[in-house]
Order: C-alpha cells, then structure tokens, then sequence
C-alpha cells in the first residue's frame, strides 16, 4: 500500500467504512477482561488471544487500524511472525498507544492529567522503525459536581496538542482521545457541555501548536447520558445531539472521526454509529475505535480454549463487519440475528 504521507494514512484508514480495532488495554485492563474468562493473564495468553484476532477474517476490509500495546508490537506470533506484520497482512496498519497513564491534579479533586510527553520522542522514534503507522493518546475528562474543570481541560488537551505535534513530526498520524467519562449519573444535556468545551479547547491548541488536521484523527465520545442516569437518552437523542456537538466544534478539514465505545454495549455502540451516518451532513469519515465493543462477543466465545479459535474469530469478524456498515449507514438490527 502506498501511503506517502500522514494525510494519506488518516485517509486509508476510515476509507470506505473501515474502523479501527483498539487492542491496546494495558495489562492490568486485560488482566481483568481475562479474569472475567476465567483466564490467566500471562504474556503468551496475551499473545495469544490477539494473534487469533488478528487473523480473524473479518478484519480484511472492515479494519483500516489496530492500536496496539508496547507489549504486543514487539511480539511474534506462534509460528515467528511479528504480530504487526499480521495486521499489515490483513491490509491494516499497526498503531501504537503511547500515553503513560493518569495522574491527579493538584487542587483539582476528582480530576486527572494524561502524563506520558518526557521522552515521548525518543519513543515514537523507535516504533516509527518498528512500521508503526498511527499513534493513539486518551484524556479523560469526568462530569461531577463542579467538574470538570477549565484547569483539567485545558491541561489535557494541551497535553494531546504537544503529543500530536511530536506524533507528526516523526512521521505518524496522531488519534487525540479526549474521553468524557460516562461514569456518573449525569444528564445527556451535562455530557454536551462537557464534551463541546473539551473539543473547543482541543482544537485551539491544535491550531496553537501548527498540528496538521488533515493528518489526524479524532477519537471521541458519543453524547450520551451517564451510565447510572436514571433517565437515558434514546439512540436518536444519542445521535443528533452527538452530531450536533461535533459539526459545531469540529474543523471540516478533519479526515475521520473514529468513536470510543466508552462501555456502551456492543449492539448499542454500532447502533448509535449508524444511526448518525443515516442522518448525514457532515463531511469528515465518521466511523469506529472500539475495544471491548468489538472484542467482548469473541472474549467471552474463546474463553481461553484452543477449540473455541473458530467461533471467536468468527465473533469478531461479525461486529467488524456490523460496525462498517453502521459507518456507512447501512446497518439494520436485524443483520444482528444469524
């Protein structure tokens, strides 16, 4: 594949339809989604469990990306072949996450800052020789009383501006995750506010820091009510306010929006997603970055056993398949049933 630039990367990978699989969980995350299996989480585990993801046949035209974890780029599979070369293999590109995690805020309580940009491009420069194509940088932003704060926005998406310079200055497409939280009990009208003031800040400093938008993707959450909310919106409240906050806050010039699922189930996720490429009026790709949302249906299938690598292979390329239609609203509920 011939991708001479970062714009053309971003491109390839929300072309016609096609998400990205995040395969990036930590160990500890994957730790708990193995202990839910009833499956140890050791390295070869790990391996794997991602090594049959990844030959999945449904990743073939349904999956432009896969952000992987420091672990998993430099792992091979079973038979010696590097886990990013199966991924290339299937006609995506390998990815990486490069934040280093959270860290509270002094004098903010309850709120955290993305760390990770000390020897950020030292790091970056050795997975650009590993064929690292994308990188991947979350924030994450909770609604609560007070909060968030303009202290805790500005100093993420500050964080993911300074990230995404260093990102496209070695050649890779910056993703800037900036995630509000659905924990909470918080209203869809709540999670707007927060989402339009973390985007409308993202993207000052974007242009403050000379990021190039034709070469990067944004990673966002849907608009949607806190997850312990007694009242929650419907998928078309979901997808016309989510819209609403995005064609509002969001520069034109930007190639893909490619969606966290952020605990949403994984039919819900797809329907939201088709529901707002049904509704239309936008004009960057707006497609999928799922974890667990394309994962847990082949997870819980595997369950660890050798015997069971057909099922789940199967369980993935099914909500692969089903994402990229919703990505190009073409998605009914009915395609669900097999």
């Amino acid at each position: 594949m011939s991708l001479n630039s970062i714009e053309d990367i971003a491109t390839y990978i929300v072309a016609d339809g096609k998400g990205i699989l995040a395969a990036d969980e930590s160990n500890p995350t994957c730790g708990k989604r193995f202990d839910s299996i009833g499956v140890e989480s050791t390295e070869v585990n790990r391996r794997d469990y991602r090594e049959m993801l990844f030959r999945s046949k449904g990743m073939k035209g349904n999956i432009g990306g896969v952000i992987l974890f420091d672990e998993t780029i430099r792992q091979s599979a079973d038979d010696g072949t590097l886990l990013r070369d199966l991924i290339s293999d299937q006609g995506a590109l390998p990815g990486i996450k490069v934040d280093k995690g959270l860290q509270p805020i002094e004098d903010c309580p309850g709120e955290t800052v993305t760390v990770g940009l000390e020897g950020l491009d030292e790091r970056l420069k050795e997975y650009a020789t590993m064929g690292a194509k994308f990188t991947k940088w979350r924030a994450v932003i909770n609604i609560g009383d007070g909060i968030p704060t303009n202290k805790c926005i500005d100093a993420n998406m500050e964080a993911l501006a300074d990230y995404a310079k260093c990102a496209q200055d070695n050649g890779m497409v910056p993703i800037v995750e900036p995630e509000v939280l659905m924990d909470g009990n918080h209203s869809i009208d709540e999670c707007y506010d927060a989402t339009e003031r973390s985007l409308k800040s993202l993207f000052s400093y974007l242009k403050k820091k000379g990021v190039n938008i034709k070469g990067t993707l944004l990673k966002p959450n849907m608009v949607t009510s806190g997850k312990d909310a007694e009242e929650q919106a419907g998928i078309n409240d979901v997808a016309e306010k989510t819209l609403d906050c995005l064609i509002t806050n969001v520069p034109s010039s930007l190639p893909g929006i490619t969606f966290l699922s952020g605990g949403q189930s994984d039919v819900l996720a797809t329907a939201h997603l088709d529901a707002m490429n049904k509704i239309g009026g936008f004009s960057w790709k707006l497609s999928f970055s799922y974890g667990r949302a394309l994962q847990a249906p082949a997870l819980k299938a595997w369950g660890g056993k050798l015997e069971n690598i057909f099922i789940s292979q199967d369980e993935l390329s099914h909500r692969a398949e089903m994402n990229k239609l919703a990505s190009l609203g073409q998605w009914e509920e009915k395609l669900e049933d097999r």
